[in-house]
Parts: structure tokens; C-alpha cells; sequence
């Protein structure tokens, strides 16, 4: 079982630690455990009590009436809210808590529910994209394990790869060809599957390496394929020490084409890119970037 301290509960649940500490004390919505050396630790189910009731205190609920509210009934209010507008905040934390028990039930339900009623586009954009940030933070603070994070990331690749197959791409004069990868060693297709949708959905044309690609295998695609941009996102390769090695092969081996680069590892890239390649640091940059709507 997952042990968060308070300042991970703070980072998850946007509450500081301050009001944290108030809510167990003066109302007693929940009690920390304590290690051996008396840190205060939080739990799974910990944390996913004080989702709900941060949604239920964003909608208007006072801590005191939360308080004194079982825990069914606290679940039955928060269901209610998918109905306002923290709808999105309430589907993130259904995900949030189907990934932690491992319920692939509630997980196939919440995902349908989103895509019945908002569209693909909007559910990644708007749940699934903050969520797997979520998941991003919680990895880092051991907040889950390897076998939680497999499931929640297999199904969503599941779902985003049966929504690919099931385009009808139109190609026209404004079509262009884009060859996407993940470098040697990059397991994290997620991001890059959801790009192909949103590209294909503007009738482009794509060329699907996949993960984990050598960058001699990429070369030998493009002198096949000829694409018109090359796509990569940097999420746990390369390591920070061959980073700027890697970035400059990519210039050098398609010096006549445009690669643009995404991920967490840009965040230690300080220097200026070579001119063909393009960082795209955020969601909103790369939707603005290549024109992509978010309807």
C-alpha cells in the first residue's frame, strides 16, 4: 500500500497542508497514521476520501456537514456532481481511484461515460491528459506502483487505439506526412498515440514507428518514406547526460526536415535548439501549433 506525506496530499488534491491539518483536527474527517519515527503518513484510501471531499467542498459543501456525512453518502454526492461544472475534476478522481484499486469495472464505465458524452477529444484533453499528469506526480512520490500504473496506461492506450482505427481519413492539398516516434528506450506512447488521432482527424497523413525506436531504424523510415515533419516526445529517455547529444543526431541526421520534440526531459534542456528542431513544451502549444481544435 502507498504512503503519501502531507505535502504529496497537498500537490494532489490542491489543499494545503495548512486546511489539511484543520479538517482532521477540528472535524476529524480522517486521521493520519504515523512510521515508527511518528511522521505522519497518508493512505490510499486516505487519499481517496479527500478527493471526494475536496470536490464536494468546491461545489459549496461546508467541511461540517461533509464531516458528518458516511462514506456512501459522500461518494453518492460526489456522483451527483458530474452533473455541474467540476464534471471533469469528478471523472479525473474516478480514474484516479479505479487505477488505485486496480477496478478495471469502474474504469471502463467512468471512460465511456466520458466519451458518450464529450467526445474523445475532449475526454483526453480534459480528464485523461490532467490525470496522467496526476499519475506523472504520483510515480515520482511512489504514490503507485508498476502494476497500477501498466493497468490505468494499458487501457487507456486500449481505448485511444480503437479510436484511430476507426477514422476515416480524406486526404487533400493540404495534407501533410508526419513519421512519429519514441526513442530507444521510451516506453510512453500515450501522448504520442493521442497525436496521431488529433492528426489524423485533420486528414494527415502518418507514419506510426511506435516506442522504444533506434534512431538508425527512424533514418532508414524517413529515406523510405520521405515524411514531411518528424514527431518525438522525451517523457524518461534520453537520460539528462545524453540529452543534448541526442537532440543534435536528430538535427544532424535529417538536417532537411523539421523534428519537433515534446516531453518532460525539455524541462533540462537550457541551451538554444539547432534551427530544424522545434520544442514544444506544453498540450496547448502543440495544439496551437499544428491547428488542432479541442472540440
Amino acid at each position: 500500500m502507498a504512503q503519501y506525506s502531507i505535502k504529496d496530499i497537498e500537490n494532489l488534491s490542491g489543499i494545503k497542508a495548512h486546511t489539511l491539518r484543520i479538517w482532521e483536527q477540528r472535524y476529524e474527517l480522517f486521521k493520519p497514521h504515523r512510521t515508527d519515527t511518528n511522521i505522519r503518513y497518508y493512505t490510499d484510501n486516505d487519499l481517496k476520501l479527500i478527493l471526494n471531499v475536496v470536490l464536494l467542498s468546491k461545489q459549496g459543501y461546508r467541511i461540517g456537514a461533509i464531516a458528518k456525512m458516511s462514506e456512501d453518502e459522500i461518494k453518492s454526492n460526489v456522483y451527483s456532481l458530474s452533473k455541474t461544472d467540476l464534471k471533469y475534476e469528478v471523472h479525473i478522481t474516478e480514474l484516479t481511484q479505479a487505477m488505485i484499486d486496480i477496478d478495471e469495472e469502474v474504469f471502463e464505465k467512468t471512460i465511456a461515460t466520458c466519451i458518450l458524452q464529450y467526445g474523445l477529444t475532449k475526454t483526453m484533453l480534459n480528464i485523461i491528459y490532467p490525470f496522467l499528469v496526476k499519475i506523472g506526480y504520483m510515480w515520482v512520490t511512489d504514490g503507485i506502483n508498476p502494476a497500477q500504473e501498466h493497468f490505468i496506461t494499458n487501457l487507456i492506450r486500449q481505448k485511444i487505439i480503437v479510436a484511430i482505427d476507426g477514422q476515416v481519413v480524406k486526404y487533400n492539398e493540404q495534407t501533410k506526412h508526419y513519421l512519429l516516434f519514441l526513442p530507444e528506450g521510451e516506453l510512453h506512447e500515450i501522448s504520442l498515440l493521442f497525436l496521431t488521432y488529433l492528426l489524423k482527424s485533420r486528414n494527415h497523413r502518418i507514419t506510426y514507428l511506435g516506442m522504444s525506436v533506434p534512431l538508425n531504424d527512424v533514418s532508414e523510415a524517413v529515406s523510405i518514406k520521405n515524411p514531411d515533419y518528424l514527431y518525438t516526445i522525451f517523457t524518461s529517455s534520453p537520460s539528462d547526460e545524453d540529452l543534448y547529444d541526442y537532440v543534435q543526431a536528430l538535427s544532424d541526421s535529417f538536417a532537411g526536415k523539421q523534428v519537433y520534440i515534446s516531453g518532460i526531459k525539455l524541462m533540462s534542456y537550457t541551451q538554444t535548439p539547432p534551427p530544424n528542431i522545434c520544442f514544444l513544451h506544453t498540450l496547448e502549444e502543440v495544439m496551437q501549433h499544428f491547428n488542432l481544435s479541442r472540440d
